[in-house]
């Protein structure tokens, strides 16, 4: 309600009635960003996933080969591949929503916090940085919010890490049978993401404040914010790797409903792989992260901002 209260008072009271364009123009440009991020990223990040779900050691190329293609481990080339992309649909749904609430939204809450006094407010403590500390809770806010999508990632997730969790099941007869079950891990993903995006958004307008010197962070050329977006990224992800291991985890856990076996939330979760794999388990996929991942936010943010000049000169 928050965030929507903040999007309306932008809309009604913003530049004359610019703000829906503005709305209008991220939310295309997140669109298109996000729809070429699943065609190029979604088997790294796959990948990611199914090494953070892993609770064994891996010791050599074919033990990683099996925890990555599973029952495929000997399968050809292209049937892995193929493997790679599962749950494509719930994939498209939600990263597609994702980058359009994210990419599109911080600003509109960025803009609306300018306008409200926020940033102002904050210059006696942060001086000239209070309009990078603006980026950065407006990501922090946007992504708090987002668990609002968490049904569509955990599908997502239990489609790659546990495909047989959903083996004959539509979504619709999942989220008829799961319902707020569909939640598990909420408390977590807030927990990765506040500060995952305080650090995405709040690092890129760093390096474009300290490193470029730029007084308007919208007028960063495409290198720019590919230098900032991987600022910003790496950040975001080394900071949250160990609560992105504990909610990945939860999220993969069978359904109840389906007898999925006992149910294990983030703190009970966080003394089991303590106790059983050590502290080093939380940075479990640490490394394809960082090179998947990273990338993979760096592509999304830079061209929904490319596709944002794009679009605002055929307006």
């Amino acid at each position: 309600q928050f965030l929507y209260f903040i999007a309306y008072k932008h809309f009604a009271m913003g530049h004359g009635g610019d703000g829906k364009g503005l709305m209008s123009t991220q939310a295309m440009a997140a669109t298109a960003a996000g729809t070429l991020e699943i065609a190029f990223f979604h088997p790294f990040d796959t990948v990611a996933k199914r090494l953070m779900s892993n609770q064994k050691n891996i010791s050599g190329i074919a033990s990683l080969n099996e925890t990555i293609f599973k029952q495929h481990a000997n399968s050809p080339i292209m049937t892995k591949i193929g493997y790679l992309y599962p749950g494509s649909t719930y994939a498209v749904l939600y990263k597609v929503l994702q980058r359009v609430y994210k990419f599109g939204g911080q600003p509109v809450v960025r803009d609306a916090m300018h306008r409200s006094g926020c940033t102002d407010a904050m210059r006696p403590v942060f001086g000239n940085k209070s309009k990078m500390m603006t980026e950065s809770l407006s990501g922090s806010l946007i992504g708090i919010g987002e668990i609002v999508l968490l049904p569509l990632d955990r599908l997502k997730v239990l489609s790659q890490t546990n495909d047989a969790a959903l083996a004959n099941r539509s979504m619709l007869s999942v989220i008829r049978s799961e319902g707020m079950g569909l939640y598990a891990g909420a408390g977590v993903t807030a927990m990765r993401n506040a500060p995952g995006s305080f650090f995405l958004f709040g690092g890129t307008a760093f390096a474009k404040d300290v490193v470029f010197g730029l007084e308007d962070y919208r007028s960063a050329t495409f290198f720019q914010n590919v230098v900032a977006g991987t600022v910003g990224a790496c950040a975001g992800v080394a900071f949250t790797s160990p609560m992105d291991v504990v909610k990945t985890r939860i999220q993969s856990q069978g359904f109840a409903s389906a007898g999925g076996g006992e149910r294990r939330g983030g703190l009970r979760m966080v003394a089991d792989v303590v106790r059983s794999e050590g502290l080093s388990a939380f940075y479990k996929g640490i490394t394809p992260k960082l090179v998947t991942s990273a990338p993979k936010l760096i592509f999304s943010f830079t061209m929904t901002e490319f596709f944002v000049q794009k679009l605002k000169t055929l307006r």
